[in-house]
Order: structure tokens, then sequence, then C-alpha cells
């Protein structure tokens, strides 16, 4: 069979988007193949173009979350600009914003309006909270939502809690986004009806976190906070050995039975009534602890690893972000993307397919397409100087 080496070939996303969540979910439209025009305002665009300055003069944030997308500078708040959009999205596909609370409302933009009047498009809001509940007005960032989803009170030590070190609200949000996105292309292409989607990072946070719940509504008290180890099964997480410690996880009774024959060397330690079962298991994790560690702390992490190897037991290494860089698995997913202030190094998407490469283009300079976007729309080289001449689009400098 022919290879469909873009699948979103001929599909065009308007997105007015900032920061993480709605980006993320562009960018990976944009690697399968759609056209996304990034929305940003005059003067300086996405405010995450500021979060940092490392890779190259650049944020680490925007050059992830930005490839291959074409980024025009625009004022949809005054009225010529708002004019400008309306032909975009008249013309688009896909619309997805992320706008501050209310002010896609203002602007008449929300995913509802917008396919009340195009009844083909497939609109999508990302929001903090949603638009129906107590908290639609709230603003929300990651860190914010992970405390409200609880997320902070499982995560960390005993004595305090900890934010997870990655966007994981943002990622939520923008991974729900996009399968809500590619949902919705799929039943347009058998119905011929857009949709208008809806994704709340709270929402979409407390999705991940419905195990907690279940145990915390059931057990009638949360699941402890235990840091690097497993709250609800053992053993699961590092153990000490003579010259450092080594992770690794046992998931059923198979895999303790032969943790405590072939690493071990302890096979009565299976029947153990202490160490029986899981739950058996969790109710005695110091004890647990204290007959791994005996024998773990009399060889090399390298020679523990090894007999898990052996006996078929999942381990792994507590890498740096500094080791991830070199990490072997990763070496044949590393690529080369051009930015305005030249090449940096960047990861192919993590879903391998037989359709043939992403397409992974090079991250905007703000308002880098905006002639060229607007001169599609009709728009001849003098009006497009008079709109910048009004602040309307972006100065030079912008590009």
């Amino acid at each position: 069979m022919p290879q469909l080496t873009a699948p979103l070939r001929g599909i065009t996303v308007v997105s007015v988007e900032q920061a993480v969540a709605a980006p993320f979910a562009t960018r990976q439209l944009a690697d399968l193949g759609a056209r996304v025009i990034k929305v940003e305002r005059p003067g300086g665009g996405d405010f995450a173009r500021g979060y940092d300055a490392t890779v190259r003069g650049q944020s680490s944030y925007f050059v992830w979350l930005n490839r291959s997308k074409q980024s025009l500078s625009l004022d949809i708040k005054a009225a010529a600009g708002a004019e400008v959009l309306a032909g975009l999205i008249a013309r688009a596909d896909v619309f997805v914003q992320n706008l501050a609370p209310g002010a896609a409302a203002r602007l008449g933009i929300t995913a509802a309006e917008l396919v009340e009047r195009h009844p083909r498009l497939v609109a999508c809001d990302v929001t903090g909270y949603a638009s129906d509940g107590p908290y639609a007005d709230r603003r929300a960032y990651d860190l914010l939502i992970q405390a409200e989803s609880a997320l902070l009170s499982v995560t960390g030590s005993p004595e305090a809690p900890a934010r997870v070190g990655a966007s994981v609200a943002d990622i939520a949000g923008g991974m729900y986004a996009l399968s809500g996105i590619l949902t919705a292309l799929y039943a347009r292409e058998r119905t011929g009806a857009g949709a208008a989607l809806e994704v709340s990072l709270f929402e979409a946070l407390t999705e991940w976190m419905s195990q907690p719940m279940y145990y915390a509504m059931y057990a009638g008290v949360p699941p402890p906070r235990i840091g690097t180890h497993h709250a609800t099964i053992a053993p699961y997480g590092p153990y000490a050995t003579a010259d450092g410690s080594v992770l690794f996880s046992i998931q059923n009774e198979r895999e303790w039975g032969r943790l405590c024959t072939d690493v071990l060397a302890a096979p009565g330690l299976a029947s153990d009534p202490r160490f029986a079962s899981n739950v058996a298991r969790v109710a005695h994790r110091g004890e647990l602890q204290d007959e791994i560690e005996r024998v773990f702390r009399t060889r090399s992490t390298e020679q523990v690893t090894a007999h898990l190897n052996a006996a078929r037991i999942a381990s792994g290494a507590a890498n740096t972000v500094l080791d991830l860089l070199e990490h072997p698995q990763l070496a044949p997913g590393w690529t080369e993307i051009g930015t305005p202030n030249g090449p940096i190094r960047a990861l192919r998407p993590p879903v391998r397919s037989g359709n043939g490469e992403p397409q992974l283009g090079a991250v905007p300079a703000p308002g880098e397409h905006t002639d060229q976007i607007l001169a599609e729309l009709g728009l001849d080289p003098a009006a497009i100087t008079a709109l910048r001449a009004e602040g309307v689009i972006g100065t030079g400098s912008d590009t």
C-alpha cells in the first residue's frame, strides 16, 4: 500500500495560543503534516518566548512547542485584526485557543460560537477549569492545577509535597485536546459536521489522578506520600546496593517468586505470610526493604541489575537530565531543526509509524509569516503596510 507521509496534509489549523497546553496540541498536529498558523501578539508574541533564554538565546519551552508552525503577528482586539482572524478561521479546518478566562467570549471566538458560524470547523477551547463551573473565571497555571487536583499531595516525601518537574497539567490538557481534535476530524470525514470541544487542565489532570482517588474513596485515607517508592505496590522503587542503588518493580506473584528464588536466593520469602501478597508486602514495607537490601548490599549495582535482568524483572537507572540526553535508546530519534538563532537538536515524536517520517520544520520567529499569510487572504502590499502602521500587525522588529 502507498505510504501517507503526512496524514494531516491539507488540514489548516489556526491557533490563538500561548504558554504550553494549546501549543503542545497544535505542534503535534504540525508534526502530522497540518499547516499550523500561530497567532501571536505584536511586539514580542507568545509570552512563552521569554520564559528563559537557554537554547541559543531562545526559550526552551518555546522551541519544544512550536516547531513547524507559521507565526502571524496580529492584534485580534483591533477591528481590522479581528477581521483578519475571521478570514483565517473561515478557511480553517481546526481552531484552537487558550486565552485567559472570558477573553474568547468577549472576542466572539469560543468553540461553540465558531462552529455555529462554520459548521465544518473543529474548534477547541483549552481552559483552566472549564467554562461551566464555579472556578470558570479563575486563571490556571500548571503548578496551581497540580495542587488543586491533589497531585502534589501524593508526590514528594512524607515530610513535604513536591511539584512534578515537568508541566504535567499542561501536557495532559494538550494531549486530550489533540485526541479530541483528531477524533472530531475523523468524525467529520464520515458526517461532514465539525465539533465544538472544550478541554480543561483541571479535568485532564484529575483523570490522571483516578487511581489515587479510587484508593482514597474506598480506603477512607489517601495513598501515602513516600518519595520514589510506589504507594500501593511493593517492592517498587530504589533499593540500596554496595555502591549505590537500583530501582526495580514487582508487578505480580510470578515475578515475586522469581525475585526470591533467582535474585535473593531466599525461596522461603515467597511464602512468608508478611510478603505472600502485594497487600501484605505493602503492609510490611520496612521489613521487606530490610530483606531485599540485606542481599543487595553485598553486591554492586551492576551485579544486582544483571541478576534482575536474568530473572526477567524490570529495573532502571535513576538518570539525570544530562544522562537522558545521551541515553542509547534515544540515539536513533535525534534530528536537527532550524530556529531563528540557528539549528538545534530535536527528538522525533514518540509514535512510530509505517506511514513515513513526521514533519519537523523550523521554529518561527515572531511574526515571520505575517506578510505571506495576509497576502494569501488577498491583502495587497499597501494594505499590509497600512495595517503595520496602525499597529494591527507587528513591525519589522517582530520578524
